[in-house]
């Protein structure tokens, strides 16, 4: 019977178990504990009580969520696609072999090992309205002083183009990786052809960069779906709550104001957005596969 259930070697499950235990502990359980409460109304405080799809109703009808959607997905449209073209031009630039070829790799690969908390308390300076280098180089042209993170019209716009200075970094490595397995038969065939530089990136090298293309789109996504360092660190979902994302939303509802009910309920609502799109990106991996 217990050769069935643990197999021959039963010893191995000592080795497995930490592991196990940690994953329970700090995954399935909490996932499951917070997806009971977004059927309650709960504060952390007092016993809870069970109001059953009410926090989910309220959720479609509240602006403050509407509005965190709508922040969520302007900050997406922008820094995905940015940062994947930016990504794929740099890396073509770097994909050569000329002198310090490696400092330069090296340059645009380090912003993206810092984390978003450095990033957030370094660009926080540098975008200050009062004392900020960025309104000290405007001025320098002429320019009058801007608001920038302190200006709801500047603030949201503002934190994809932060974002860049390292997100980009991932994409350099992905695509750069990539351009160095394209075939070299390929690029010789399109050279003897007498396609030019441009033409053989067009028809050669853009096609052969698809799947990783698709499988950026979908992690970009996904990071920029879960957007809260940033947020946190350098406006606090403000001026105004015009950068208060979804995430945001989650952490203010669930730990600011003691709504923790409703704070699990929207961060379900994520979580199966999320879930959703990597179902569909798995499809459309698959569904290459078979044309290839």
């Amino acid at each position: 019977m217990s050769e069935r259930i643990f197999g021959e070697t039963p010893s191995a499950w000592l080795f497995v178990l930490p592991a196990v235990v940690v994953i329970l502990g700090l995954n399935i359980v909490p996932m499951a504990w917070s997806f009971l409460l977004s059927f309650k109304s709960a504060n952390l405080v007092t016993p809870a009580r069970w109001i059953g799809l009410t926090n989910y109703r309220v959720l479609f009808e509240d602006p403050a969520f509407r509005a965190a959607v709508e922040h969520t997905l302007i900050y997406t449209a922008i820094f995905v696609p940015t940062s994947i073209v930016t990504g794929l031009a740099i890396a073509v630039m770097l994909n050569r072999r000329i002198r310090f070829i490696g400092v330069y790799r090296t340059m645009m690969i380090v912003p993206y090992v810092i984390s978003f908390v450095a990033q957030g308390v370094l660009f926080s300076f540098i975008f200050d309205a009062q004392y900020g280098v960025a309104n000290g180089i405007l001025n320098a042209f002429g320019v009058g002083r801007q608001g920038f993170l302190q200006d709801p019209g500047q603030a949201l716009y503002l934190l994809p183009l932060i974002a860049l200075w390292a997100g980009v970094g991932f994409c350099v490595i992905i695509y750069l990786a990539a351009l160095q397995d394209v075939s070299p038969t390929l690029l010789d065939a399109a050279s003897v052809d007498g396609a030019g530089r441009w033409s053989t990136f067009y028809h050669v090298v853009l096609p052969t960069l698809r799947p990783v293309t698709i499988f950026l789109l979908l992690w970009q996504t996904l990071l920029s779906l879960q957007l809260f360092d940033l947020v946190y660190v350098m406006t606090n979902g403000g001026p105004v709550d015009s950068t208060t994302t979804i995430v945001f939303f989650v952490f203010h509802q669930a730990f600011v104001v003691f709504h923790a009910g409703y704070g699990a309920a929207s961060a379900y609502l994520l979580g199966l957005a999320l879930l959703l799109l990597g179902i569909a990106g798995s499809l459309v991996r698959r569904m290459q596969e078979r044309t290839a």
